[in-house]
């Protein structure tokens, strides 16, 4: 894995960007990463609150290798599986991450300076399983600043309740529909209700919505092209971008309600939304596009590096982008349906891609450990 060790110094538009009230995560994480300084650097000059983690992101870095040769020997050594190799690698990034974001945790009273950690995505679809793995993570990682990732599936719907009113703080990932976004506040908004039951601390309980965009488009603009007539070209890039503003709208609609503002009164915390999947994968969009036309306050964008730095260079950030945009939204998304492109089709098919991607990722990521420990005479 290629770590910048100089972070960019042209900060202007990552600072318009934090004072629109938009939170910036690193979407990366690595141990050369955080023993080289590079995230601290980050955290520094580019107003870099916040990292999240991924199978991808772990299957790049510990698959590497580097970094991780003498705890990789000491785990041999023990005779440890490969499962819980992989668990001691990962929760030792995230810890260490962690203890870096802490002073911006402590300065910002928990609401940043976090780090999310995810479930085995082999988990996905087993409710008991995601919530004992979402337990035994927090208490590996021992740090309060930790999120764990669960999936949006419907069985991580209650899943999310069940860890919420445990008083575990989550980042509930691989969101793109509207209605699962709907599902996912009342998931958040029920575990808030079940923790305020039991006499917990709400306000130590903080939760963001991964609501996943550039893949939006890259699936509809597909079937866009494939029809190939004016009206559908004219829609491409638009579908994602629509996508994420409605689901703003809803955000703010859920957490002006009534049942948000009873807890309220008990300190609880809005579940933030949070733009993931920013990279642009089409080169012929701008490739700050996602960060520059997503901005809206109470929110949080997680770049990976690349677009970091893009922003950084030449993001656009001019102020709110998102909320005069809800009919323009809707009207959008109404063309491409008039078309005959299925919006639940295609949701539908993008999570099931999602899941089975970080499914892939993370055997991936097992098989090479397996390898590493193998080649130190362990039978993984």
């Amino acid at each position: 894995m290629t770590v910048t060790t100089e972070a960019t110094t042209t900060a202007g538009a990552l600072e318009r960007l934090s004072g629109q009230g938009v939170s910036v995560w690193l979407d990366d994480l690595s141990r050369r990463r955080i023993e080289s300084g590079n995230l601290a650097e980050l955290i520094a000059t580019n107003h870099v609150v916040g990292v999240t983690t991924n199978p991808s992101i772990f299957r790049a870095a510990i698959g590497s290798g580097e970094g991780y040769e003498e705890q990789l020997a000491e785990l041999a050594v023990r005779g440890v599986t490969v499962d819980e190799a992989v668990r001691m690698m990962t929760t030792a990034d995230v810890r260490a991450a962690a203890d870096v974001l802490r002073p911006v945790y402590e300065a910002t009273g928990g609401r940043d300076g976090r780090v999310s950690l995810e479930v085995d995505p082999r988990l996905a679809h087993d409710t008991a399983a995601t919530v004992a793995e979402a337990r035994q993570l927090a208490w590996l990682v021992d740090r309060p600043n930790v999120m764990i990732k669960i999936p949006a599936t419907r069985a991580g719907l209650p899943a999310i309740t069940e860890v919420i009113g445990a008083g575990i703080s989550v980042n509930v990932t691989l969101i793109f529909s509207l209605e699962r976004y709907r599902a996912v506040m009342d998931a958040y908004l029920a575990g808030l209700e079940k923790a305020a039951a039991q006499g917990l601390d709400m306000s130590t309980v903080h939760s963001v919505a991964s609501f996943f965009v550039s893949r939006v488009d890259t699936e509809i603009d597909k079937r866009l092209t494939l029809l190939g007539t004016d009206e559908a070209l004219a829609l491409k890039g638009r579908a994602a971008l629509a996508n994420a503003r409605l689901a703003y709208e809803a955000y703010e609609r859920v957490f002006a309600g009534e049942r948000f503002l009873a807890l309220a009164g008990a300190r609880a915390n809005k579940q933030r939304p949070l733009w993931a999947s920013t990279g642009v994968k089409d080169p012929a969009y701008q490739d700050t596009l996602y960060v520059d036309e997503l901005v809206a306050p109470g929110t949080v964008t997680t770049l990976p590096e690349a677009t970091l730095h893009a922003v950084a260079d030449h993001g656009a950030v001019t102020g709110d982008t998102v909320t005069g945009g809800y009919a323009q939204a809707r009207a959008d998304l109404a063309a491409i349906e008039r078309l005959g492109i299925s919006y639940d089709e295609v949701v539908e098919q993008l999570e099931a891609e999602g899941v089975a991607t970080f499914v892939t990722a993370w055997q991936d990521l097992l098989d090479a450990v397996t390898k590493s420990l193998n080649s130190k005479g362990v039978d993984a």
